[in-house]
């Protein structure tokens, strides 16, 4: 009876660790921490332990701990969240996660962006492990993700994703799309097209400001039609491009390198059942002339620098 008992404390008021610091990330766990419930500390870790460190001096007393390791991090966890760069980040968290002490028996939630069959093949590494998984993709950008409002996808057996959900809605997110007891990778497949429609809507936007530069309209001009046609994200990029935001920034809101990593996955995806996006494939063509020109640099916005360059403008506006 007492295990049944102590089960039930942890599934009521888990204890939590944290893995990954980067734009989205360092929101996130703020919201968790601030807005979750859960037995605290939370232990976070990040590769770069100064990151980890700001984020636990910005945190209400005892609501955050530094991990110094992944395996310092998940040892007294019951969920483990992971939000790190890229396939072989998650992969490598994981296997770090599994081999430490006492790593059976926890709920491991990746937000990260990965290939949908990663998520398929960690989840079968996980749950063979003795542990359980949620796969919980999330879209919006940095600062949704700073003011609790990102749209989560979550899939997995139900039981589990009834775990995350606390943390979800109200807390990191504000709406939820609930893919229980669905393959893991059907969350991350969302995902992976979701982002063709951030790359799809940048594409449209850089060839409309250039457009309108060229042929003499104006970009302020167009921006008066994106903002009464299209507010929200359209609007906001477009305010970036006019502002020169998407050259001036040293740290980029979505790095054009991961959003080359994202379309990859499309594109791989696409090829394995056949499915052409002609569309992408533009927009990783203009991705790679960003990274070329302006390194880490480079944001998605910046698109609209190599849309420019084609054009006969300078990438600068």
């Amino acid at each position: 009876m007492a295990g049944t008992s102590e089960k039930a404390a942890a599934s009521a008021s888990p204890r939590l660790a944290w893995i990954g610091l980067g734009n989205m990330g360092r929101g996130m766990v703020k919201n968790l921490a601030e807005k979750g419930t859960f037995s605290g500390p939370v232990a976070i870790y990040n590769r770069t332990t100064a990151r980890s460190e700001k984020i636990v001096d910005s945190l209400p007393a005892g609501k955050g701990k530094v991990a110094t390791s992944i395996a310092d991090a998940v040892k007294d966890a019951d969920i483990v969240f992971l939000c790190v760069a890229n396939d072989a980040a998650v992969e490598e968290s994981i296997d770090a996660a599994l081999e430490s002490p006492n790593s059976q028996g926890k709920l491991y939630v990746d937000c990260s962006t990965i290939h949908p069959d990663t998520s398929n093949r960690i989840g079968k590494q996980i749950t063979e492990a003795g542990s359980e998984f949620v796969a919980c993709p999330v879209f919006g950008a940095p600062a949704m993700a700073d003011a609790g409002q990102l749209i989560a996808v979550l899939a997995g057996p139900t039981a589990q994703v009834d775990r995350v959900r606390p943390f979800c809605k109200g807390v990191m997110a504000k709406a939820e799309i609930n893919f229980s007891d669905q393959e893991y990778g059907k969350a991350t497949k969302l995902k992976i097209i979701g982002n063709t429609f951030v790359l799809g809507m940048v594409e449209a936007l850089s060839a409309g400001h250039t457009l309108a530069e060229k042929c003499g309209l104006g970009v302020e001009n167009l921006h008066q039609f994106v903002e009464v046609m299209f507010p929200g994200p359209y609007t906001a990029y477009s305010t970036r491009m006019m502002s020169g935001d998407y050259w001036k920034r040293e740290e980029p809101l979505f790095t054009a390198k991961l959003a080359r990593k994202d379309a990859g996955h499309a594109l791989s995806l696409a090829n394995s059942c056949g499915a052409k996006l002609k569309a992408v494939e533009v927009a990783d063509e203009h991705l790679k002339a960003v990274v070329e020109h302006a390194g880490d640099r480079g944001d998605i916005s910046s698109i609209y620098g190599a849309v420019r360059k084609e054009s006969g403008l300078k990438y600068e506006n």
